[in-house]
């Protein structure tokens, strides 16, 4: 047997999260962003890991060079990521909360955080796409291309209490 074993027939500390590890969260202020968080929430409080909203904004693309007056998308993700968190964790978040604001592809962005993270905690749709899809576009491509577990959650708040 060589020294390159396949992934699946690892065990052992490798396949499981480690406590002190850091979990992150894709945050878009949609219901299933926020169970996410609510999920995330919850595995970093009971395996003692760092737990990192991640909230991304880029202009859209069909307004090239073109910003309306006095809208800032950079400014809204900030708002969504403060909204997001006192939603979730009242008027104090903890101090093993943080939040990172990223400019650019929410799916690539998400990817980057994943590098050295112990979990990645997607909702299955955030506030584009289309009604109906099982995934939407950056929960597809986050499951296909993290560098670490990705949980994708589906269903809203109400669903995830359960």
């Amino acid at each position: 047997m060589t020294g390159n074993a396949p992934a699946e027939a690892k065990t052992g500390s490798e396949d499981r999260i480690h406590p002190g590890g850091r979990i992150v969260v894709g945050v878009d202020g949609s219901a299933s962003s926020l169970s996410a968080l609510r999920r995330g929430m919850r595995i970093a409080e009971r395996l003692g890991c760092s737990l990192v909203g991640v909230t991304v904004w880029e202009f859209p693309q069909s307004w090239p060079g073109y910003v309306m007056d006095g809208w800032s998308p950079e400014a809204d993700a900030h708002a969504i990521a403060e909204q997001a968190s006192r939603e979730v964790f009242g008027p104090e978040a903890p101090t093993w909360y943080s939040t990172v604001i990223r400019n650019g592809s929410a799916a690539r962005q998400l990817i980057a955080e994943s590098e050295d993270a112990e979990m990645l905690i997607v909702g299955s749709r955030g506030l584009g796409g289309f009604t109906g899809l099982l995934l939407g576009s950056v929960s597809r491509s986050c499951v296909e291309h993290a560098d670490c577990p990705v949980l994708v959650i589906h269903g809203s708040e109400a669903a995830d209490r359960s």
